[in-house]
């Protein structure tokens, strides 16, 4: 059956993978979520160490599932990992070590021989939580509004802004604005995702007053968040973005691009209308009852955003990482893919997936059987 799948067929299938993959990142960015908290929801020690190790045990699973990721768009659009992570290697970079300094600080905050104290690795969680975030959202917003990169006839990449990728939330244009609009986005939606988890992942009959907290900031967070994604989505409606004009794969600017977009494929529209309901749903269960499963609908709730937000950029004939530079240097699924040999090859193994699925869902559930309670973190191996 796969041997019959057209090449097109394969290049959009390959995309919607890498695009669940992106958005299951977005769901367990709960945690980087949870670490921005930190100062807001505790206010003793114990409370911080309820907290950190809450996260400690799913911390892996964010940076792992954003190399799966990476890897992804590595097999898959070759020439769009190339052209990114080789051009606008200071945006990459420094994500990168966020990550490295969360890893850092989860394995030495409570070491004997730590000399810069627990503070100084608390703050490190919460540049993790923050600044990561805001430059992936800023990153992804690029999908919309272009980069700044050309291509040669051997597909050699030329960056043409001193920045490197940077210029995507520090440069001062309408494009800038919409990046990090797309960043806070992220942020915020994070920490309202990280108030539910701990909601439901803390015994919090011991630290009643933080579960007070903890309820409050879903809601505060998720004010922000809507507001956010309303200015985003308006936005899209209004912004041109780049087709594909021919059977040469010419591209043009096209305006009202994502509108048309959505009228062309009106279940994406669904996706993230359903999204942002299911969204409301977790807060609501959070922060206006006493119910503890609100992360679940708002997990649910960002993978379908999450799935929009990078669906949107790419179907319909539309180049999903434009260049400002030369219109002609952009990428699409079409030009921007592996072979079709390595796309069948690589749809065979992904049949294992739900496989891998059914194990992480298993360890999850052995993770999340019993609440961290505040007799765990007395523990030696406590993060």
């Amino acid at each position: 059956m796969i041997e019959q799948l057209e090449y097109s067929t394969l290049q959009h299938l390959w995309w919607l993978l890498c695009s669940v993959t992106g958005a299951l990142f977005l769901f367990l960015t709960f945690v980087q979520g949870g670490q921005s908290l930190l100062w807001q929801v505790a206010k003793n020690q114990t409370e911080k160490d309820l907290i950190i190790n809450s996260l400690g045990r799913k911390w892996e699973l964010t940076f792992t599932t954003l190399v799966v990721f990476g890897g992804c768009l590595f097999a898959s659009f070759p020439k769009f990992y190339s052209t990114s992570f080789g051009g606008a290697y200071w945006v990459w970079i420094l994500i990168l070590f966020t990550f490295i300094i969360q890893a850092v600080s989860y394995e030495f905050r409570r070491k004997r021989w730590n000399i810069y104290g627990s503070l100084t690795y608390e703050g490190f969680l919460f540049i993790n939580g923050t600044a990561s975030l805001l430059l992936i959202g800023a990153a992804v917003g690029t999908f919309y509004t272009g980069a700044n990169f050309t291509l040669d006839s051997n597909n050699f990449v030329t960056w043409t802004h001193p920045l490197r990728g940077l210029e995507a939330a520090l440069s001062l244009s309408v494009a800038s604005v919409f990046n990090i609009a797309l960043g806070l986005f992220l942020v915020f939606n994070a920490r309202t995702l990280g108030a539910m988890y701990l909601v439901n992942n803390l015994e919090l009959g011991e630290v009643p007053e933080m579960e007070g907290r903890l309820r409050r900031a879903s809601l505060q967070n998720f004010s922000v968040a809507l507001a956010l994604c309303l200015l985003i989505v308006v936005s899209l409606l209004f912004m041109r973005g780049y087709g594909i004009v021919d059977a040469k794969g010419t591209i043009e600017i096209v305006s009202f691009k994502f509108l048309r977009n959505l009228l062309a494929n009106p279940w994406l529209l669904v996706m993230l209308v359903a999204g942002l309901g299911l969204l409301i749903v977790g807060v609501w269960k959070t922060a206006k009852t006493q119910q503890t499963g609100g992360i679940w609908y708002g997990g649910l709730g960002t993978v379908l955003i999450g799935l929009t937000v990078l669906l949107l950029p790419a179907y319909n004939n539309t180049s999903f990482y434009p260049s400002k530079v030369d219109l002609q240097s952009s990428l699409t699924i079409y030009n921007a893919s592996s072979s079709p040999y390595t796309l069948k090859v690589m749809t065979y193994v992904a049949l294992a997936i739900p496989f891998v699925l059914g194990y992480i869902i298993y360890v999850w559930w052995l993770l999340n059987r019993e609440k961290v309670k505040i007799e765990d973190i007395s523990d030696h191996a406590a993060y």
